[in-house]
């Protein structure tokens, strides 16, 4: 699809977008840098109010001069028109996020809007741009002052969700009385990534994959998140995170969800995630005898600073910037196939993968070829392609490691890849909870992280190994991945493979 000929579809009109927090970094370069993307593609119908909210003492035009720098123009110097348009459906109220002031203004905004448009069913969405500290408050006032008696109420919660199970069960309690859950949508954007949302169609619409996707032929799956930077003076912000919260117990585990879920009965958003929910449950307890944590430290030339320098960080932490484990599914499916989830900062690259590799041949004739590996590149450059052995071209017959490439920079070229911002916020529109995150989901990744981060983080708690800052982690990772059946490919392999040099 071209992105200049969206596919029809049916419009959400004249609803009501709230964005809380608007004078913040993530509203103004993710929030409406995805609604001025869904507006520029056709997928925002010009219909639309959008509410700016913040304790900010700012005018309209303030808050637009912040979004601008953030808007994406991929079409040039037309969507310069269509930045002026969107931003008439935007504006700005400045209020108190625990008192009666602000909302009372935002009530009437809406109300007024509605009636000038006729509408007796109102569809309001309120986006939850803000730390988790002013959550139920703003909650508590939007169901008391702002709640659409007569339509339709949805809120946006960001991440994270908690910070172990014991708060995140209390989040839950809080929110449960004022909203419905059909009408509460936990956003983890990395649902939204291309790639992710690719996961089912690629297993499950494809018979030959979807065949071996089982102990029989699966040697190991390997998912991957690599930083090439480290916290970057925001110690202080993630020694209270880490590692382990910042990314795996959310991104990471949604990813392995989708890729090792048995088919949903539909494409009903209720049926996939209780496929989600049913394998979380299928998961071993952490195996805290199985796991690699690491901090980073100096570059090896000098240049990079270590995690202990940033002055924001506690002197002495402890804090886990690299970790690696290994899940046991018990089902049928996965029984004895070690599934490692890997996540680090300040590393040698910068990249999201997931690696699927096969067993190899048993005995014989090739059995001491390289295994086969389904790589998928979440990010960056979207990809998804088959490390396979071939015989290299001529008299010889020796084999070699090629693959099988869907690039995606390539092969879709002329189409609109959204954002997941801006895929996520169009299911919220719609009402499609497919891509966000369940109430007993949460539970349940919640209870299998939470023993991991007490012992980690306990009086007990074990000294991270320190890696230098810009290599591949802690030097025990190699062995770690081969303990846990991922076979380091055999032989000399560049991706892509170039041609020979040919001589005369």
């Amino acid at each position: 699809m071209s992105a200049t000929t969206p596919k029809h579809v049916e419009f959400e009109k004249h609803t009501v977008v709230t964005v809380f927090g608007a004078s913040g970094d993530l509203a103004k370069k993710k929030t409406f840098p995805a609604l001025f993307g869904l507006f520029r593609e056709g997928y925002l119908d010009p219909t639309t109010k959008i509410i700016g909210y913040a304790r900010s003492k700012l005018t309209c035009d303030d808050l637009k001069d912040r979004i601008r720098p953030h808007l994406k123009k991929p079409h040039g110097v037309e969507d310069d028109a269509k930045i002026e348009q969107f931003f008439k459906m935007i504006s700005y109220i400045s209020g108190p996020y625990d008192t009666e002031e602000g909302y009372n203004k935002l009530r009437s905004a809406c109300e007024t809007f509605e009636k000038e448009k006729q509408i007796t069913q109102p569809h309001r969405l309120f986006y939850l741009a803000l730390p988790p500290s002013v959550f139920l408050s703003v909650a508590k006032q939007i169901k008391a002052l702002v709640y659409a008696e007569n339509g339709i109420t949805r809120v946006i919660v960001e991440k994270p969700f908690g910070h172990d199970l014991k708060s995140a069960r209390q989040l839950q309690n809080d929110l449960s009385p004022l909203f419905r859950e059909d009408e509460i949508f936990r956003i983890d954007h990395y649902l939204g990534k291309e790639m992710v949302k690719n996961l089912l169609p690629l297993r499950f619409g494809n018979k030959i994959i979807n065949s071996s996707w089982n102990k029989n032929h699966i040697q190991s799956i390997q998912i991957s998140f690599k930083e090439p930077f480290g916290t970057e003076g925001r110690g202080g912000y993630f020694d209270n995170i880490g590692i382990i919260r910042d990314v795996m117990q959310n991104h990471l585990l949604q990813v392995l969800t989708l890729l090792t879920m048995e088919r949903p009965v539909s494409f009903d958003a209720e049926a996939v995630r209780d496929e989600k929910v049913k394998v979380l449950k299928s998961m071993a307890p952490i195996d805290f005898d199985n796991i690699v944590i690491g901090q980073y430290g100096k570059s090896t030339d000098g240049t990079k600073p270590a995690y202990l320098d940033d002055e924001t960080v506690t002197p002495g932490s402890k804090c886990i910037t690299f970790a690696a484990m290994t899940f046991q599914i018990q089902n049928e499916r996965w029984d004895g196939v070690p599934i490692i989830m890997r996540a680090g900062k300040a590393l040698n690259d910068g990249k999201v993968e997931i690696r699927i590799q096969y067993k190899s041949v048993a005995t014989g004739a090739f059995n001491n070829i390289p295994n086969n590996e389904l790589v998928i590149r979440v990010q960056p450059d979207e990809a998804v392609y088959m490390k396979f052995n071939a015989k290299i071209p001529g008299l010889s017959n020796e084999t070699q490691v090629t693959e099988l490439d869907l690039t995606y920079s390539k092969r879709y070229q002329n189409f609109w890849i959204p954002e997941a911002y801006e895929a996520l916020i169009r299911d919220a529109l719609l009402g499609d909870h497919s891509n966000f995150v369940r109430d007993d989901e949460l539970d349940v990744s919640w209870g299998l992280f939470t023993p991991l981060l007490e012992y980690l983080e306990g009086p007990d708690a074990p000294q991270p190994e320190i890696y230098p800052y810009g290599s591949r982690g802690p030097k025990e990772l190699g062995a770690y991945l081969k303990k846990n059946h991922y076979e380091m490919t055999k032989n000399d392999y560049t991706w892509p493979v170039t041609s020979p040099q040919h001589t005369d």
